[in-house]
């Protein structure tokens, strides 16, 4: 019953997020031309906008990295004693 429960909710709030998406219209074109005609007068404006698109993309797996760093440290095993016993194993 838990699962079904899960296994719904989890659908309804996917069958939200695809309904409810808004277009979004970017004015990058506008910011493409803007930089274009700065750059070419001179201006720094282009490399400055690459350098803040490189935050933001960098900004994330940043964020993943770190995590996996501390979910690695926090969960990883010490001290693991493997003994296997020398016993036949009968599966019958």
């Amino acid at each position: 019953m838990k699962t079904s429960l899960k296994i719904l909710l989890v659908l309804l709030i996917l069958g939200l997020t695809i309904v409810s998406v808004i277009p979004a219209f970017a004015q990058c074109a506008q910011c493409a031309a803007a930089v274009k005609t700065n750059a070419a007068n001179g201006s720094v404006t282009a490399k400055g906008l690459n350098d803040g698109i490189y935050v933001l993309l960098c900004a994330p797996y940043l964020a993943v990295a770190i995590g996996g760093f501390v979910w690695y440290k926090k969960y990883k095993r010490k001290d693991v004693n493997l003994e296997v016993h020398s016993e036949k194993l009968h599966l019958n």
